[in-house]
């Protein structure tokens, strides 16, 4: 619409939507118990017009920033900066940022990147949530035993993690079952008649990593598998080409392998190439996550789904229900991984 040099207005939107003003102000602001349809029509109009909330008026109404922190919380200081690069490097975290953008963009909240590395820095970090930095937080939780969960629930701040957390903290959580997930990829290997099955995994100490090495073990245990070699890497390409020469090393007859993660499958991948091993003829690979890392692979990875932008929207809706509501129950949400059958296996 032909505005000149006018700002839109909300009387604008309510216009165009064919709604009330005070309809548009609940929506904009974020208010609960608005028709999903109604929800959708005035953030279309809210495209169309053109017009931009006031952040500095909500948040006087609201008493709220308008803004979210995504907090990684890892285990290094980072002065010469080794995370970020592997932050950028890595298609979780960006799979993670797509799947929270794709809710609180619909809800006009803005996105705030923290990483901590110390327990200086996270104790830093919750006294300014504390003090309106941010109305939430989602944490990703890398290091295996981390204080950060704890202090954000003992400090009232409204959190969901992605992943759960390392010992029983009363926050949101939404989750992978994992188990399972590993139970499909050791499945898939034996059903191919592989015999002389190994896993790469990641550190044995983080949740998800422990609960896709028991989960593989059992699994092969089932089927009178006693003993699987494991060799363990930290979730990198590098770490899997690593892992790869070891069990290359100790268990040169290998015929099977599951990957904790697609970027160590990528490593392993070039490790058996170097060693004139083919994939799948000679060692057939599973990987985990389905991630761009797995179709960008030769030959591509067959692969168990984590459904990352996903669980993440998911984190997202949890944080805003739990932005609006101090007093609700802290409530876990787990995903059911599936198999993604490629070349490699």
């Amino acid at each position: 619409m032909q505005q000149g040099t006018r700002l839109p207005t909300l009387e604008d939107v309510a216009r165009v939507a064919g709604v009330s003003r005070a309809t548009v102000s609940r929506v904009i602001n974020g208010i609960r118990n608005v028709d999903p349809h109604l929800h959708e029509v005035v953030w279309d109009a809210v495209g169309r017009t053109g017009y931009v909330p006031n952040r500095m008026a909500r948040s006087l109404v609201t008493r709220r920033t308008g803004t979210v922190a995504l907090v990684v919380s890892d285990s290094e200081s980072h002065d010469d900066d080794p995370f970020m690069s592997r932050f950028f490097a890595d298609p979780y975290f960006g799979r993670v940022v797509g799947g929270l953008m794709s809710v609180l963009r619909q809800a006009g909240v803005q996105l705030a990147l923290q990483i901590v590395g110390t327990d200086e820095g996270r104790k830093r970090l919750v006294g300014d949530l504390r003090n309106g930095q941010a109305d939430g937080v989602i944490v990703l939780s890398l290091p295996a035993v981390d204080a950060l969960p704890r202090m954000l629930t003992d400090g009232g701040v409204p959190a969901v993690m992605i992943g759960r957390p390392t010992e029983p903290v009363p926050i949101n959580y939404v989750d992978l079952a994992n188990e399972t997930g590993a139970t499909l990829a050791a499945e898939h290997l034996l059903a191919r008649g592989c015999q002389r099955i190994g896993m790469i995994s990641g550190p044995a100490d983080v949740p998800a990593s422990h609960d896709r090495i028991s989960g593989f073990r059992r699994a092969m245990a089932r089927h009178g598998h006693g003993w699987v070699p494991i060799a363990a890497g930290n979730f990198t390409q590098d770490s899997g080409e690593a892992a790869m020469r070891t069990l290359l090393t100790e268990s040169p007859d290998l015929d099977g392998l599951f990957v904790a993660n697609d970027l160590m499958a990528v490593g392993a991948l070039l490790t058996l190439r170097e060693a004139g091993r083919r994939v799948p003829d000679d060692v057939a690979i599973v990987g985990f996550d389905d991630s761009s890392a797995a179709t960008a692979a030769a030959p591509a990875l067959t692969t168990v789904r984590h459904p990352l932008e996903d669980m993440a929207a998911e984190a997202a809706r949890l944080l805003l229900a739990r932005i609006e509501d101090p007093e609700m129950r802290a409530s876990s949400v787990i995903y059911e991984p599936t198999l993604v059958l490629r070349q490699s296996a």
